[in-house]
């Protein structure tokens, strides 16, 4: 499953990258987002989560830089800040500054996910909840971002022309792909994750439950 995982990451950057989508981002901001969102939220879970527990997972060899909290509020300044309008533009008209962008918002994603997917396995408590923590909160400021982007009555990048959309549709549609598909990928994250916690809290309470009894039975005098 892993290798399966790890294969289709690489296709999916290879589609978004080698596709048509970084020529249609230079007019279409929908197009732009869209090949974030398949960086970020698809392609990098992808490969984080195949190579967490592996001797790729490098959480267990530096853990102090791989917390999910503060990988979570570093992919939050890396988005927004090219989501600026200045950089925006450098990266949809310059190859220099979309390598520089692509390559930042991969290493984003897959900080964010190999934070809280990586390390030992199984995952301790403490790091699931983490992990919970860290992708819920990125799920909240991509579809913060994403609403603002969808509803702003004005146009916040005035150099995009679609051919098929009015800028400010496009616009629109862009931040409903942010919000849709950023927003829901990293809420399941954070409710994997989730389920681990509750799967791993019945687990102690079983084992509790049956050591309770075991004691209670070895003290009970005999009738």
């Amino acid at each position: 499953m892993k290798l399966w995982m790890w294969n289709l990451g690489w296709v999916v950057l290879g589609l978004a990258w080698l596709g048509p989508l970084p020529e249609l981002a230079q007019v279409s901001f929908a197009a732009h987002m869209t090949l974030h969102m398949a960086v970020v939220a698809v392609a990098s879970p992808l490969l984080a989560i195949a190579a967490s527990g592996t001797r790729l997972d490098p959480v267990g060899k530096v853990p102090s830089l791989f917390s999910p909290i503060p990988a979570s509020v570093g992919e939050l300044l890396i988005v927004w800040a090219w989501h600026a309008p200045g950089l925006h533009h450098f990266a949809r008209h310059s190859l220099l500054g979309f390598v520089i962008e692509q390559s930042m918002f991969l290493a984003a994603g897959v900080w964010v996910w190999i934070s809280a997917f990586g390390g030992s396995s199984p995952r301790s408590p403490s790091r699931s909840g983490a992990g919970v923590i860290g992708l819920l909160l990125t799920s909240m400021h991509m579809t913060l971002l994403g609403a603002l982007l969808t509803l702003s009555p004005r146009l916040l990048y005035s150099h995009h022309h679609s051919v098929w959309l009015d800028p400010i549709t496009d616009q629109h549609l862009g931040g409903a792909v942010m919000l849709v598909v950023g927003g829901i990928a990293f809420l399941a994250g954070g409710l994997w994750l989730t389920k681990d916690l509750v799967g791993d809290g019945e687990n102690r309470s079983s084992r509790f439950s049956v050591a309770a009894l075991q004691n209670h039975y070895r003290c009970a005098p005999y009738d």
